[in-house]
């Protein structure tokens, strides 16, 4: 019996047919309970069967090791630790589900990596960009780092870390679902910002202009900055201090709450 298939049928077989097939593992405990042998043993399996694409289920714990790639693993289900390692590309990787830490690892680039599904940990690293990373939904620290832009990130649902950073852009950032630190940064503008669901700490830095921000769940702190507007700043949850700027001489509290909903106290 003839069987016929349309031609948008046929280029969609062989698009399936083009695509490597990804190598599932189960989490590590599965192969060994010391992680750097099972580890091991997954590699070798992946050499035999001639280096496909991977992924792994549960927590990949390779911290204070010696790797420096993961070759062509594409996600990981759980967390990845990799703190302490000498890790410098991380290839083909994703997406992560859990948290992913790089604390204090020569990892200049996240490559391919596109979401982070909890915290992401980058501190003390030589980091430079954020590569095509879209999402974290835990906390982002990248303190004492040489950082400038977030590039294509576009949210963080916990505390995003960037005091003592040279940062210049936020990039494409619309929210921080928590605590937002820019003190001692040189960042001129938040950008694209539209909220920051705790606190706005930029106290010591370069700010001019609030860009697009809107609303700040918690405390906004603009002591001793050059700030000129509160630009779109419709609310304020809790405190406000505008004192060592340049608008505690060009407004009075009262004006400044006809601007924004304050919810607490206003320090010029």
């Amino acid at each position: 019996m003839k069987v016929i298939i349309s031609e948008s049928q046929y280029n969609r077989l062989i698009e399936t047919e083009k695509k490597p097939k990804i190598l599932e593992f189960p989490s590590l405990e599965f192969f060994d309970n010391d992680p750097f042998e099972a580890w091991t043993i997954i590699q070798k399996i992946i050499e035999k069967k001639g280096n496909p694409p991977y992924s792994i289920d549960g927590d990949l714990d390779l911290g204070y090791s010696r790797i420096k790639s993961l070759g062509n693993l594409t996600s990981v289900g759980g967390n990845l630790y990799l703190r302490y390692s000498l890790i410098e590309s991380l290839g083909n990787l994703q997406s992560v589900g859990g948290d992913l830490n790089l604390y204090e690892t020569p990892i200049q680039s996240l490559g391919n990596l596109t979401s982070v599904g909890g915290g992401l940990l980058l501190g003390n690293t030589p980091i430079e960009s954020l590569g095509n990373l879209t999402s974290v939904g835990g906390n982002l620290d990248l303190e004492k780092t040489p950082i400038q832009s977030l590039g294509n990130l576009t949210s963080v649902g916990g505390n995003l870390y960037l005091e003592k950073t040279p940062i210049q852009s936020l990039g494409n950032l619309t929210s921080v679902g928590g605590n937002l630190y820019l003190r001692y940064s040189r960042i001129k503008s938040l950008g694209n910002l539209q909220s920051v669901g705790g606190n706005l700490y930029l106290r010591y830095s370069l700010i001019e202009s609030l860009g697009n921000l809107q609303s700040v769940g918690g405390d906004l702190d603009l002591e001793n900055t050059p700030i000129e507007s509160l630009g779109n700043l419709v609310s304020v949850g809790r405190d406000l201090d505008l004192e060592k700027t340049p608008l505690f001489k060009k407004y009075t509290e009262k004006q400044i709450r006809k601007m924004v909903n304050v919810g607490s106290d206003i320090y010029l």
